[in-house]
């Protein structure tokens, strides 16, 4: 069944078999992973980024098209159904959101865990809004070179929304530039249950149902130069890799996503694929829930 308020999802013609891509399937049945694209970048607009972000789940899906092995050598990737495209209400950004909590919920109506492509990352918070419907309160964990505690409407918001509206009780960020956040916006952060996290493990970070977010502006420009706003000197892929696999094996995590991939800014594809691979890491160990 096609979730509400979406379109199918449209894929290269020419997926080589012997890619992940070509396993992926139309419609829900058996499948434990959904893909939803969020092809909009109105909140990056509204908050003077870099557009280019509505066209991210497009180049997304291009370059998963010719990376992951379908049958790789000692696991098996979980089943995977891509549930398509959100359609977008031009200019008014509150109808689109509601159209993803309302899709986002038809998807966990299936029992299958879902993953968002965005898009900006205002996004997330109507994602995570109908995930803590099913799993209250929840915790969240992104990797994000901004805290996006703004109070104005756009990109930059969504997580002051889900500490707002209930859905989240507690966040934690990894990757944050000290250069572009503000007093205002930090002093907030911290005063609202948020912790400015480092690169090292504990054993806290999943005490709770949790959201993991990834924005691609966690990563340094030089490995992710297609986001809404370049980062300098932000996390290597290795380092980032580790992280989001484990998120993938924690079954305390009920959704995830991918966020401000601007393929009119990207170089060789070269944030595209570096996001298709954070998701092969995710899906590698959600592969290992089951044991």
């Amino acid at each position: 069944m096609q979730p509400p308020h979406t379109t199918p999802a449209s894929w290269p013609s020419d997926i080589p078999g012997s890619k992940l891509a070509s396993q992926i399937r139309t419609a829900p049945d058996g499948c434990q992973i959904a893909l939803l694209g969020i092809p909009d970048d109105t909140g990056v607009k509204l908050n003077n980024g870099r557009p280019g972000a509505a066209e991210g789940p497009a180049a997304f899906r291009a370059a998963l098209q010719r990376y992951g092995v379908a049958q790789p050598h000692d696991w098996d990737w979980p089943t995977i159904w891509d549930a398509g495209d959100i359609q977008i209400v031009p200019g008014d950004l509150h109808a689109t959101h509601e159209r993803v909590t309302e899709a986002t919920r038809a998807i966990i109506e299936q029992g299958v865990f879902p993953i968002m492509i965005g898009g900006g990352h205002d996004l997330t918070f109507p994602f995570v809004r109908a995930v803590a419907e099913y799993h209250k309160p929840m915790h969240g964990i992104y990797f994000d070179a901004h805290l996006d505690v703004r109070d104005e409407t756009g990109s930059g918001m969504p997580f002051r929304r889900l500490i707002e509206s209930g859905a989240a009780s507690t966040l934690r960020v990894h990757g944050l530039d000290p250069y572009a956040n503000s007093r205002e916006h930090t002093e907030w952060f911290l005063a609202h249950g948020g912790r400015i996290a480092g690169r090292n493990h504990d054993d806290d970070w999943l005490a709770q149902p949790t959201f993991v977010s990834l924005d691609m502006d966690v990563f340094d420009s030089a490995y992710a130069p297609g986001v809404s706003a370049l980062n300098p000197n932000g996390w290597t892929p290795a380092l980032t890799e580790l992280w989001i696999y484990q998120a993938g094996r924690h079954k305390q995590v009920k959704c995830f996503d991918i966020m401000e991939l601007s393929p009119p800014h990207d170089q060789d594809a070269r944030t595209a694929r570096l996001a298709a691979r954070m998701l092969l890491a995710f899906l590698r160990g959600f592969s290992e829930r089951r044991s």
